[in-house]
């Protein structure tokens, strides 16, 4: 995830329970800090799979003997608990099994990541939010964001691994718009963990080339070619981080690539902005 901006009263405190604000890296205030990976030769690293027609981020590819090839690919590292990078529709991500203990430890040490800062996860479909979250906005609202370029932040219910987020009773749920992770997440049969394809505290990546010296600690990589303008910081920003667990109500965590769109959508629900909410 890319910095968040700075909060103040009630949104600093979700801010800071999900691990989303400011402060030294390493501080008390960000908790434990894994080390990042010994740097490690670039080749041989993870097994690369492009997919046909890269930067297809709607419809399934037509040569889908590739394309599935990939999913299967995917699925079967999710499952045996290792670490896939994938595109998403924002920027390219680390995925893991987020039932899996094992692999969430991973993706700390992997990143350099602090315990205190929480991973997203990601779904296939709309339907699935309600077994992972106590959901308190109109399902039309849902589906009106959903899929696209947010992060809504819900309290999460006993479905979810106790491992993950351990330290917050709220879960950001992502469901990218993006075929192949919406495919993806359905034919692994249960959440995934998400984060940002980079190091702590690095620039997010926009392709695969960015993170290669991560490759030699992934099982595989699927290039799905450029996300957007890699000249633009603009781009870089990731998705909009929303805090939806207080009814009638939101805060805007982190401003992302979709404000604009997402406050105007939350706003026609009659949704309030909370005191204190990012701007």
């Amino acid at each position: 995830m890319s910095p968040a901006r700075p909060c103040t009263g009630l949104r600093a405190a979700v801010a800071a329970s999900m691990g989303l604000s400011d402060g030294p890296v390493g501080s008390a205030r960000s908790g434990r800090l894994f080390r990042p990976p010994t740097p490690a030769p670039v080749a041989p690293g993870a097994r690369l799979l492009r997919l046909p027609g890269s930067g297809a981020v709607q419809a399934a590819s037509p040569e889908r003997a590739g394309w599935t090839e990939a999913l299967r690919a995917a699925v079967a590292e999710l499952r045996a608990g290792a670490v896939v990078a994938v595109p998403t529709d924002t920027l390219y991500g680390l995925a893991c099994s987020a039932s899996c203990s094992a692999a969430l430890d991973a993706v700390y040490r992997l990143k350099g990541r602090s315990e205190a800062k929480p991973l997203a996860v990601c779904l296939g479909r709309v339907a699935d939010v309600y077994r992972y979250c106590h959901v308190k906005v109109p399902e039309e609202l849902l589906k009106e964001l959903l899929p696209g370029p947010v992060t809504l932040v819900m309290e999460r219910s006993e479905e979810l691994n106790k491992d993950l987020n351990p330290f917050t009773p709220l879960v950001g749920i992502r469901i990218p718009d993006h075929a192949f992770m919406q495919e993806l997440a359905q034919m692994c049969g249960g959440p995934l963990a998400l984060t940002s394809a980079n190091l702590s505290s690095q620039a997010s990546s926009l392709k695969v080339e960015e993170f290669q010296d991560l490759w030699p600690h992934l099982s595989l990589v699927i290039d799905g070619g450029p996300i957007g303008d890699c000249q633009s910081l603009e781009c870089r920003l990731g998705s909009t981080v929303v805090d939806l667990s207080v009814p009638g109500k939101f805060g805007i965590i982190r401003t992302g690539c979709a404000l604009e769109r997402t406050t105007a959508t939350l706003q026609k629900y009659g949704l309030l902005p909370s005191h204190g909410s990012c701007s």
